[in-house]
């Protein structure tokens, strides 16, 4: 795999706060941008999908594409769509090809959930976003006060998310995201 541009980390603790941190990631994004998304199953990546729409100002509630594998978000306004994609069912690249993201992405920004190494080949440039979810009491160094999950009954959670941003596009692009 080649080298990113650039990476940035960041800790989350709580389902708004991934959110806002997409939503000010969503700012600096623009048509035909590619975000791969990684994370086991409930790390947060529909989450952080949900906040980069509400950035992006697209119409419409952003659900997991788990059953249909690709949901197309119109923008309200100037901005671009969002086309959000389940790659956890697809076997390979070639199985990615057959939903002719390539149609689409010119017009729209697209995030794809489970596409590390299956959709690199879309872009020469992308942002990979991981989000890590440490698991059981303590897990990663974390207490386990702090090892929850995003269940929205309010209690705190912590995920680490890195960015990291590969190609001519992300070259010297490194955005300025801060969670105040």
């Amino acid at each position: 795999m080649d080298m990113p541009e650039w990476s940035a980390a960041f800790e989350v603790r709580s389902a708004a706060q991934l959110q806002l941190l997409a939503g000010k990631l969503a700012v600096h994004l623009r048509p035909g941008d590619l975000l791969v998304l990684s994370g086991e199953l409930g790390a947060g990546k529909t989450t952080f999908t949900q906040g980069l729409g509400r950035g992006l100002s697209v119409a419409d509630r952003i659900i997991s594409p788990t059953f249909v594998l690709v949901r197309q978000h119109s923008a309200v306004g100037g901005g671009p769509g969002l086309v959000h994609v389940d790659a956890y069912r697809l076997e390979s690249a070639a199985a990615v090809d057959d939903l002719d993201l390539e149609a689409t992405m010119a017009a729209n920004v697209t995030v794809v959930e489970w596409g590390r190494g299956r959709v690199e080949h879309l872009s020469e440039s992308r942002l990979h976003i991981d989000i890590g979810r440490p698991l059981g009491g303590g897990s990663g160094g974390l207490p386990a006060a702090l090892t929850t999950t995003f269940d929205d009954d309010g209690e705190d959670e912590v995920r680490s998310v890195t960015l990291s941003g590969f190609g001519p596009r992300w070259l010297g692009r490194q955005p300025a995201l801060a969670l105040d």
